[in-house]
């Protein structure tokens, strides 16, 4: 039973690794193109794209980073999910896509969805034992004793 628990414990760790670096690795990629990027976004239509993309910078890099230490994870898994849902129906247009790149938009799509279910799972459940979150859940409940 206890390995069970240990394999869970450290399986959430992963995931939430594995979810948080998606995010950190976009958003620091995107400084170092922030000029290609913010023109890609106001081609697609997005209204002051530059201040959009520092915001969308700060949330991919400290979202990604929260969710991978288990800081206010829960918070930070919300704010990508309400990230996710625009940002994936403006940039992912697989319905309105050429052939050319009706898969590639189809698979990013669908990728995107699968990461939402990954936050919106960490919205739910929480980060797990190894957390920053569970530390501070820790302490708050034994000083209420």
């Amino acid at each position: 039973m206890a390995s069970i628990q240990n394999g869970q414990t450290a399986g959430l760790l992963i995931g939430r690794i594995l979810l948080g670096l998606i995010f950190v690795i976009s958003g620091v990629g995107k400084i170092g193109k922030f000029a290609g990027v913010a023109g890609y976004m106001s081609s697609k239509g997005i209204p002051m794209s530059e201040v959009l993309l520092v915001g969308t910078i700060a949330l991919e890099v400290l979202g990604g980073l929260a969710i991978i230490t288990g800081w206010k994870a829960r918070w930070a898994a919300a704010a990508i999910v309400l990230f996710l849902v625009p940002a994936t129906l403006v940039f992912h247009q697989f319905w309105a896509a050429d052939q050319a790149s009706y898969q590639n938009q189809l698979n990013h799509f669908l990728k995107n969805l699968a990461i939402m279910g990954g936050m919106i799972y960490i919205v739910l459940a929480g980060p797990g034992k190894l957390s920053l979150d569970r530390g501070a859940e820790n302490e708050a409940m034994s000083s209420a004793r």
